[in-house]
């Protein structure tokens, strides 16, 4: 364990020590100061920090402050900076929004994935692992590349842009605006301030025309269900579409590349555990991929601000405070997880909080990104089942993305 007056959430050097060094300092706070209060960061070029925030890091924390919307709000923003109002207008998606209006947005986007949807994107999950696999053995006949290159980012990135009908040619532009989003505090990302209100504003009139375009010219993709999707005579207008836009491009593609990468080097560093995957993918692959997501814990936390005075355990915290829901700290507390620091491919129970602890806000995207992971280590398994990590990875510095930038992975070349 780390020493309770070394750890520091709000400080950016924080974010910057390993992996184990972060368990270690969550431990302790789970154990001496389950709710702790922490200054927020300066960070060069942006608006002057906060007030400061509460960190929850036990998992019964988290899930009463996620399932008591009424009282933990979303508004003004899912991160513990307050976002200039240039730039929260592009992020006003459902996530960063109560009931009625939350309801609303929710209930019609859910309309869209009607079931022939849904099955059109399983199909494409399907297919397009199949491709990205396969392209990624034959592009490497030495059986080795960047993991994270050729397989964990492609993959969401090209099923997101499938669904909503965005052409081949804009994946790239895609893939770099939803780097920049998420790299805030990454000195190899380096985002400035100014460059995070450009690209939100590109992502943003992108989606707004990709909307009014298919609202003359319908396609066969999400785009159009959005568009033409109701409940109770209300639709949504292209602004609102381009706001979810933002959130399926950040929410549905860094999380799921994520979880991917990271479970090739928890997959790499327990042999036994893929060796127990392997030899039964289909029995065993449920668990796995809830384990993988654990095990990851893509998103490291999400805010809420108080709408009145809460006491949790023996503390108050006051309307209008921050509170930060440390899934990461959460999907590790022995309260609820056997020897959570053991990766284990049959975990079951696995409350796990990867895509939040319920509510009205638990991840919409969750059963897509379980399908993702499934397929990824599926043809993996099938094409080349003794692919492992071949360098250590290159962790993203974020307090908000548990991200890998890069990885190598070695296989056997297939034969013929």
């Amino acid at each position: 364990d780390v020493p309770l007056d070394e750890i520091d959430l709000g400080s950016l050097e924080f974010w910057s020590r390993p992996t184990d060094y972060r368990d270690g300092a969550f431990a302790t706070l789970r154990h001496e100061r389950p709710i702790a209060f922490f200054t927020e960061p300066e960070v060069p070029g942006f608006p002057a920090p906060g007030p400061g925030f509460w960190a929850l890091t036990k998992l019964d924390d988290v899930w009463q402050a996620s399932r008591h919307p009424e009282r933990f709000s979303s508004r003004p923003s899912i991160v513990i900076a307050d976002m200039p109002e240039e730039i929260s207008e592009f992020f006003g998606s459902m996530i960063v929004l109560d009931d009625p209006r939350h309801h609303r947005l929710r209930s019609i986007v859910q309309k869209a994935f009607t079931p022939r949807m849904v099955a059109q994107v399983e199909q494409a999950v399907a297919d397009r692992t199949r491709g990205i696999v396969e392209g990624m053995v034959e592009r490497h006949p030495d059986g080795e590349c960047d993991f994270v290159t050729e397989i964990a980012a492609p993959l969401p990135l090209q099923i997101i842009c499938d669904m909503m009908g965005i052409p081949a040619e804009d994946e790239q532009r895609v893939f770099h605006w939803t780097n920049v989003i998420l790299g805030i505090g990454d000195e190899e990302i380096a985002t400035e301030f100014g460059e995070l209100i450009q690209v939100s504003q590109e992502v943003g009139a992108y989606a707004y025309t990709l909307a009014e375009e298919r609202r003359s010219n319908p396609g066969d993709d999400l785009t159009t269900a959005l568009v033409q999707a109701e409940v109770d005579g209300e639709q949504l207008s292209s602004a609102e579409i381009a706001s979810f836009f933002i959130l399926l491009i950040t929410a549905g593609n860094e999380t799921t590349r994520n979880a991917i990468s990271h479970g090739l080097v928890a997959l790499t560093n327990n042999p036994a555990e893929r060796d127990a995957w392997w030899a039964d993918f289909d029995g065993v692959s449920r668990t796995a991929v809830e384990e993988i997501v654990r095990w990851a814990s893509p998103v490291i936390y999400m805010r809420r601000t108080l709408k009145d005075d809460v006491q949790l355990r023996d503390i108050t915290i006051r309307a209008g405070e921050k509170v930060a829901m440390y899934y990461a700290s959460a999907n590790r507390d022995e309260d609820h997880f056997a020897d959570p620091y053991r990766f284990d491919v049959r975990r079951d129970p696995n409350p796990q909080v990867g895509f939040g602890a319920g509510g009205p806000h638990f991840c919409l995207g969750a059963n897509l990104a379980r399908r993702e992971i499934t397929m990824a280590f599926r043809e993996l398994h099938r094409l080349v089942p003794d692919i492992h990590a071949s360098s250590e990875p290159a962790i993203l510095h974020s307090d908000f993305i548990h991200g890998i930038k890069r990885v190598r992975a070695s296989w056997t070349p297939p034969s013929g």
